[in-house]
């Protein structure tokens, strides 16, 4: 079987044959009548040759569309009883997943309230860890304040002691 452009190439050939038939001699008149004519019965067989080739790969196309369009037609049949076999399926846990939802659900809403008393007494905790930081530091401010108070007056106490001493030694 010749390919495309071959038989492009072979009807290019007949028309140039054709043109060419035309062409006059030395003397004016045709070359030759005969030749011209079996050029243009071989032009028309070469056309009807054409044509019923072309009728031809027009018919294997139509066939195999047709082949295509049945296998479609069974896919899509095939498609149907799958989606039918999905949608009768039933889930024989459907109940238990339900139940177990719904006690998430309810588990969900115990858990807010639960969660913001959390955070509540967790604000009250550092405010009262806060307060307690605060008072251990004002009252080893205090101790420091008392320590350097029990220094002074032990120091001014002693001091008097020592000056009473120097007096009654002087006094002996």
């Amino acid at each position: 079987m010749a390919t495309p452009k071959q038989m492009w190439e072979q009807q290019q050939s007949q028309m140039q044959r054709v043109k060419n038939s035309g062409i006059v001699s030395y003397n004016g008149s045709p070359v030759n009548d005969d030749k011209e004519e079996e050029m243009s019965r071989s032009a028309v067989a070469l056309f009807l040759a054409k044509e019923e080739e072309i009728e031809r790969k027009k018919s294997e196309v139509k066939d195999k569309v047709q082949a295509q369009m049945g296998r479609v037609e069974e896919t899509t049949k095939r498609l149907a009883e799958i989606q039918e076999e999905l949608e009768a399926l039933t889930d024989p846990m459907r109940k238990d997943v339900a139940n177990v939802r719904k006690r998430i659900d309810i588990v969900n809403k115990e858990l807010k309230p639960l969660g913001q008393s959390c955070q509540r007494k967790e604000k009250e905790y550092k405010e009262a860890l806060e307060a307690l930081n605060e008072k251990n530091k004002e009252k080893a401010q205090l101790v420091s304040r008392l320590k350097e108070l029990v220094g002074e007056s032990e120091k001014l106490r002693m001091k008097k002691l020592e000056e009473l001493n120097k007096h009654v030694e002087t006094l002996r």
